[in-house]
């Protein structure tokens, strides 16, 4: 081991002494260095590193039952059990589409992948982690007690690299910054949104008129988007669970979306984050970090789709949420009910 890396070993451990209950990504971030670059320290004792070819993994995930899979950004973590089924994995691209585990992969972002033993009181945690060039985690995939545990052991030791991986990261991307909005055309950003027929158009109708989502939002007009307070976000969640509405939420890292559809039963606050704690789907929410909500609506050729959209500080995505919908079919009356309350509170 390299004495940067010894010096690092050390100054994790004192960390963990000091605060033994803070996540890894936190002690990262504290240490300043990546996620993966800590999970790298353990290799050859709680770490193995995985060949890079993705692709197969994922195609034989299905071997392996059920399993949680966790997918986060800086203020939202996504966890979501269930089996892998209808893997596609075209070049960068993949797609889950199992009633459970629902993934859009944009496997461009995956650099690093390990497969990691975590110490526990009842045996270890193990679970499979990928990492973006920058180190920072895009996607997990947690075994649990319904998991086939020697069939998910036998594709460790398929995919595990002959040689400990090397950890060079290279510096986070900066997020990109809007033209100014006198520059946009926004008269052909109403026209071409007006004339969609798939939400699937809509990141290439952005790309066209160069402009960023939120500011997209911001100058589209309220027949499209409106902006309603941050606190409607928590209000879109405490109305589908008491309105039983079943929904799709979907949150991001720069490697993968994750979606959950269905219920969502339990709402519970603890300091600085609201949660759902439902059996198959746990979200965890950094509320104070929401800094913008606007409802959307995109005209399809099933009607208008409607969502909530939140965003921090920085305009970066925190969370999506939709009515349950299914392709070909018209949007949920119950969604679109819930949120024409939400403007209308936010109006009153």
């Amino acid at each position: 081991m390299l004495t940067s890396d010894t010096d690092l070993a050390a100054r994790w451990s004192r960390l963990r002494g000091e605060k033994p209950a803070l996540r890894i990504r936190d002690a990262a971030a504290s240490l300043g260095v990546s996620e993966a670059e800590l999970v790298a320290l353990g290799v050859g004792r709680t770490a193995t590193p995985l060949v890079n070819d993705w692709r197969a993994l994922l195609q034989e995930m299905p071997e392996v039952g059920r399993v949680m899979c966790l997918t986060r950004n800086e203020d939202c973590v996504h966890e979501r059990h269930g089996r892998f089924e209808d893997v596609c994995v075209t070049g960068p691209h993949g797609l889950v589409l199992g009633a459970d585990i629902d993934l859009r992969l944009f496997l461009g972002q995956w650099r690093f992948g390990f497969a990691v033993r975590e110490p526990q009181k009842r045996g270890e945690r193990l679970s499979l982690q990928f990492f973006d060039a920058s180190g920072d985690a895009v996607h997990k995939i947690y075994a649990t007690e319904q998991t086939d545990r020697p069939a998910f052991e036998a594709l460790i030791a398929r995919h595990a690299a002959a040689v400990p991986a090397s950890i060079a990261t290279t510096p986070r991307p900066a997020d990109p910054v809007d033209r100014p909005d006198s520059e946009i055309d926004v008269a052909g950003l109403r026209a071409a949104w007006a004339a969609m027929r798939d939400t699937h158009e809509f990141f290439g109708m952005l790309g066209t008129f160069k402009v960023g989502r939120v500011q997209a939002l911001r100058l589209v007009g309220p027949e499209f988007a409106r902006e309603l307070p941050a606190r409607a976000l928590r209000g879109a969640l405490e109305a589908a669970t008491q309105d039983h509405t079943p929904v799709m939420i979907f949150v991001g890292s720069r490697g993968c979306i994750q979606i959950h559809t269905g219920p969502v039963k339990r709402l519970l606050d603890t300091p600085g984050w609201l949660n759902v704690l439902d059996p198959d789907f746990n979200l965890h929410l950094r509320e104070p970090a929401v800094a913008r909500v606007f409802s959307v609506r995109k005209p399809t050729e099933d009607g208008v789709v409607t969502s909530i959209e939140a965003f921090d500080a920085c305009d970066r995505t925190i969370l999506l949420m939709f009515g349950e919908r299914k392709p070909g079919k018209p949007e949920l009356p119950a969604w679109q009910q819930l949120v024409a309350r939400l403007e209308k509170q936010a109006a009153s």
